[in-house]
């Protein structure tokens, strides 16, 4: 079916147009027909790169041409930042509509967002906003749910249930577009969400799934394909194959230390073929590399540089937003032959390769050693294989050990079945976060409502609210005597103090924990006290780090005792490790705001810099929740210092650099400066010319300006 028959606006096709997209894929088709551009609630359920998310944006162009209004929910901001290209590209040039990302600050309900037309919003920053009542809200007339089958994703699963069963209480007349990889019971959800199911197996690139055991591979349909023996290892053999006749490779492993060790392995075998990337491209390639390492120049970066410039890189949770955009950057251009990852990245961004291979389909999980992999999340790994426009057909290719694993493989991965997408809704942790948010909400005043909003749920249609009736109850009586909620028979109230910890997005177990501490704690309280209090509560992430001796962490505690907040614990305390675990974190932490540069911090804990960042981002919203915390709960000595820890940990700075941060276009590093050569507050700052700070500061004339002006 040609574009240009659509009910659509003459602009989207004309953008469409541009990129050379004129007919609708199969899939496509299926949905016009169905009716996603007259309102229907529709559900597509097909492969990568399918044209899913080109259906829901010609209906978004229907609602915004009739004066609606649309939320695009994702799962990841590293989406959200892909997706909103792709909306303004096809919605919003040649138009006067807006759009807007929203992924950030869980204690606003940004009413900017009332002027704009188009809102990309992660599921989490979607929770909070319906937890500060926005009140533009109401205006959505679609709905876009992208990557609906994580509602079977044991961590961010829950918050897209609820998401969505509080939208469509909200907003019982909009339209839901759930876009999905393939999965075998799309109907349960289709029912749930009242919408038609578009489930089909067509893709633009043809996929071929086979299983390389050395130097051979046998693909699904019992071709059997001979490699070049290049190489005496079997990754680095196949992918010296797809390079060298102009292929690019993703290659997905079960854990960080895996995926640098293969693209290390990978980046020497480049260097000593340097015939298989041609002298432009790895031109190209150093430039990227130079890129990299003009950002921060760590041991870290300066590793991942050199793998750059040889042709490959690793990609996992513990490089920084500006090493993942890099690498994404230099893969699309095609320059970048080969991409080893952790398997975050099969779920997040869109980087196509014609070949992927899967080097292990099992994985260790603390606690329960190896398990094997999902067949969804298998799946998920093949669907990157192929690239629209540059390759004829995709290999999804698994690597066996021995003929036994080989049939393993072909029998539970590529001829298996698809696990079912289930509801976690009933874990006690997201029922406790997700109760009280309702209830404060002042969604539900009773008991019984509490229980037919449940059965509202994906949880309740699968198997009705009478399997959580006892964790809700149990839920109840866990926020009732932490003081979050009232009861008064079957009426359900929440306190000024629930009402707040719903509002901060924080579990309430994190709150119960500071409430607890700020109650027992001594008369003196020193910075690293602090930091440890945050560092102990659940929602802190346990990141990877070198490991430091018990006898230096017990020294550490004994030089701050007198100051801790947590008291103490004893070598025989059952909380012991989680303990000394905090002390660790908050070494990190301290060393962050005492103004260590990153790199010496990944030289003395080990800590990468995607780690760093996570592990700031939420030290800063806890700290800033603890003093909320604190306000509303009467511990009113804490909110000062909390503030300040909170504005220290966002910035990573001493206390006296505070005022000169809070200016926009001054960082940690430049804030020193200045206050060095004097500018120790913005009262000196207002006498400073534009020549001077250039000269202290070595940046240009222009953000020169722009800093004096706020000043």
């Amino acid at each position: 079916m040609n574009l240009r028959e659509l009910p659509v606006p003459k602009y989207v096709l004309d953008n469409l147009a541009k990129k050379n997209v004129t007919e609708l894929y199969p899939p496509q088709e299926e949905a016009i027909k169905a009716g996603i551009l007259e309102g229907e609630n529709i559900i597509l359920s097909t492969p990568t790169a399918s044209g899913k998310t080109l259906a829901a944006l010609l209906a978004a162009s229907t609602h915004l041409s009739r004066g609606g209004k649309v939320l695009y929910l994702v799962p990841l901001r590293a989406l959200a930042s892909e997706k909103i290209v792709e909306i303004n590209d096809i919605l919003c040039t040649g138009s006067s509509f807006k759009s807007a990302i929203s992924t950030g600050d869980y204690d606003s309900s940004d009413p900017w967002l009332q002027t704009f037309d188009i809102i990309v919003s992660t599921n989490e920053k979607a929770d909070s906003l319906l937890r500060h009542g926005a009140q533009w809200i109401k205006d959505i007339s679609l709905v876009i749910l992208d990557e609906l089958h994580l509602v079977n994703d044991s961590e961010r699963g829950p918050t897209l249930e609820i998401v969505i069963t509080r939208l469509r209480r909200i907003l019982p007349k909009a339209q839901y577009i759930g876009l999905s990889a393939t999965i075998s019971n799309a109907e349960d959800l289709g029912e749930w969400l009242n919408a038609k199911v578009i489930k089909s197996d067509w893709r633009p690139v043809p996929l071929k799934e086979g299983v390389l055991t050395d130097s051979t591979i046998e693909f699904e349909d019992g071709e059997i394909k001979e490699l070049n023996v290049l190489h005496k290892n079997v990754v680095v053999n196949a992918i010296l194959n797809i390079v060298e006749e102009g292929g690019q490779v993703l290659v997905f492993a079960s854990t960080r230390k895996k995926a640098e060790d293969y693209a290390y392995k990978i980046a020497q075998a480049f260097n000593e073929r340097l015939d298989i990337i041609s002298w432009e491209e790895r031109e190209m390639l150093r430039e990227y590399s130079t890129e990299l390492i003009s950002e921060e120049r760590s041991g870290f970066t300066e590793n991942l540089a050199r793998l750059v410039e040889a042709g490959a890189a690793f990609h996992h949770a513990g490089l920084a937003s500006y090493h993942r955009k890099i690498i994404e950057e230099a893969f699309r251009n095609r320059v970048l032959k080969t991409v080893v990852a952790t398997p975050t990245l099969a779920a997040g961004v869109n980087l196509p390769a014609r070949m992927v291979l899967i080097t292990e389909v099992k994985r260790y999980v603390p606690g329960y050693g190896y398990q094997k992999i999902p067949v969804i999340e298998y799946k998920q790994f093949c669907g990157r294989a192929g690239r629209p426009r540059y390759d004829e057909i995709g290999y999804a290719v698994t690597i066996s050990r021995t003929e036994e694993e080989k049939n393993y493989i072909i029998q539970e991965y590529v001829n298996g079945e698809l696990e079912k997408i289930v509801s976690r809704l009933s874990s006690e942790k997201h029922l406790r976060t997700h109760v009280l948010a309702i209830i404060s909400s002042a969604e539900v005043e009773s008991i019984s409502n509490l229980l037919r909003f449940f059965e509202e749920t994906y949880l309740g249609y699968l198997y009705g609210s009478r399997v959580v009736r006892s964790k809700i109850e149990s839920t109840l009586e866990f926020l009732k005597s932490y003081r979050f909620i009232e009861i008064d028979g079957n009426r359900l109230r929440a306190t000024k103090l629930g009402v707040r910890v719903s509002q901060l997005y924080i579990d309430p177990l994190t709150a119960k924990i500071l409430l607890e501490n700020f109650e027992k704690a001594g008369s003196i309280v020193n910075t690293f006290g602090m930091l440890h209090l945050i560092a102990f509560t659940p929602e802190v992430p346990r990141i990877p780090m070198k490991k430091l001796s018990t006898s230096i962490l017990e020294e550490y505690v004994e030089k701050y005792r007198d100051g801790m907040i947590i008291p103490p614990a004893d070598a025989d305390d059952p909380n012991y490790d989680e303990y000394l675990d905090a002390v660790r974190l908050s070494m990190v932490l301290e060393g962050w705001i005492e103004e260590l540069p990153e790199a010496e911090l990944y030289d003395r804990f080990g800590v990468q810099p995607g780690d760093m960042a996570a592990l700031r981002e939420t030290a800063e919203w806890i700290a800033y929740s603890a003093s909320q915390i604190a306000k509303v709960s009467g511990n009113t000595r804490f909110v000062i210092p909390f503030e300040k820890l909170s504005e220290r940990i966002k910035h990573g700075v001493r206390e006296e650099l505070l005022p000169l941060t809070r200016l926009k276009g001054i960082g940690r590093v430049r804030a020193r400066a200045l206050y060095r050569a004097g500018y120790t507050s913005i009262e000196k700052l207002r006498a400073v010319t534009v020549e001077d700070l250039t000269r202290v500061l070595g940046i240009g004339r222009r953000i020169a300006e722009k800093i004096l002006e706020q000043v």
